[in-house]
């Protein structure tokens, strides 16, 4: 199993190392649980448990609240080690976790209100803005919509939705605007029947006009990178990140730790498999060779990808420094080319594999499933992600509203 990288974030090492020994911990557990949590269509409490129980989803929680508010990269890192185990307890692990980030940058009210509570709260979120309608009223917002993809949400006791904001005065253009919500506010519609990531619970979740208190909201125009509503209270860098330039990389390690238990996997059984039709050792074979080569190359610079953009990240917000439109639609193209280059890896081994990999009983054809249920996410479709790096590079205005 390969570990995560020798360079750790800025901060207690040794703090952060063992979160990581506690996610790697829980890989053999978690492994054993993929078939039940895959016919749950969710996690199981237990192992929602687990994550709560070894301070995982509170990696990148604010330490006044009792968070670990390790350095971005931990989302990564992380991420990785889960996927190594299940992809869909990665994928609400890195989603819950980030929301705690995120919940860090809004309105110091709407941080007490959440985590004077329970500073344990679990928040979904679903961040497609056309979804949702609100209109300013005195004190807030009146907010209506239906979303798709609340990952977790079964278990959250809040949700982050996404919304246009319409102005009567259409010279006012659009505002994006994040909307924090209780569980007693929405309507969760049971829809995840998924081939992939099925354990995540990804159901939908429908809001009628709903009043949303003013701090309980954040426009997406501060969270542009620099000081955030939350700053006062949150002063470290890490709440002072460019978030939609970094949103690939909330769930990127999901498909990089998924990637590498499907290196790890046919390694291991390359090296004691002969082939069913001749008998011959895989080992010995080139093509076997060619491909573990290959493949390993492609995940090495995936997790190097993924892991420098985010130290970067965090660099630049220590120094004050917020990058410009260029290096935001680099971060988004390369969120998009390193998950890119996971899935590559995924199905390049499933084919190498045969008829081995048909077989519900083992884990390649989950891994298979879940990679591509992990690149149709919109962060890393690189057509989306590629067109806007290239408009961008050519002198023409970025198309993506919320960088």
């Amino acid at each position: 199993m390969a570990g995560s990288s020798s360079v750790a974030p800025d901060g207690d090492d040794l703090a952060y190392a063992a979160m990581i020994g506690r996610a790697k911990a829980l890989i053999p557990q978690l492994r054993e649980r993929a078939s039940r949590t895959e016919e749950l269509r969710r996690l199981p409490p237990e192992t929602e448990r687990d994550l709560h129980d070894s301070g995982l989803f509170r990696i990148v929680q604010p330490k006044r609240v009792g968070g670990s508010e390790f350095d971005y990269v931990a989302l990564v890192d992380c991420a990785d080690a889960l996927g190594q185990a299940d992809a869909s307890v990665a994928w609400n692990f890195a989603n819950l976790a980030s929301h705690h980030w995120m919940l860090g940058m809004f309105d110091q009210r709407a941080q007490d209100l959440v985590w004077n509570k329970d500073a344990n709260a679990l928040i979904a979120s679903s961040f497609i803005f056309p979804a949702g309608r609100a209109r300013k009223v005195d004190g807030g917002y009146v907010l209506s919509g239906s979303w798709p993809f609340s990952s977790g949400v079964d278990a959250s006791e809040w949700n982050m939705l996404a919304s246009v904001v319409s102005s009567d005065d259409e010279a006012d253009g659009i505002e994006y605007r994040i909307f924090l919500l209780n569980q007693s506010d929405y309507k969760i519609t049971d829809t995840w029947n998924a081939s992939g990531l099925r354990g995540t619970g990804s159901n939908d979740v429908e809001v009628s006009d709903a009043f949303v208190a003013e701090p309980m909201t954040l426009a997406v125009s501060d969270l542009d990178g620099g000081p955030t509503p939350g700053s006062a209270a949150n002063p470290n860098a890490l709440y002072a990140l460019p978030v939609f330039s970094l949103f690939p990389y909330v769930l990127s390690g999901v498909a990089l730790g998924n990637a590498q238990a499907c290196l790890d996997d046919y390694v291991d059984l390359a090296r004691h498999r002969a082939s069913t039709y001749n008998r011959a050792k895989l080992a010995d074979l080139q093509s076997t060779q060619i491909k573990i080569a290959d493949a390993s190359a492609k995940i090495d610079a995936a997790r190097l990808i993924m892991r420098s953009t985010c130290i970067e990240a965090m660099a630049d917000a220590r120094r004050g420094y917020v990058p410009d439109i260029a290096a935001k639609t680099r971060m988004r193209r390369d969120g998009a080319y390193s998950v890119n280059l996971c899935t590559e890896a995924v199905s390049l081994l499933f084919s190498a594999s045969g008829a081995r990999g048909l077989f519900t009983s083992g884990a390649l054809q989950r891994q298979f499933r879940d990679a591509h249920a992990i690149n149709s996410h919109i962060a890393f479709n690189f057509d989306a992600a590629g067109t806007n790096y290239g408009r961008v590079a050519l002198g023409l205005p970025s198309e993506n509203l919320t960088l």
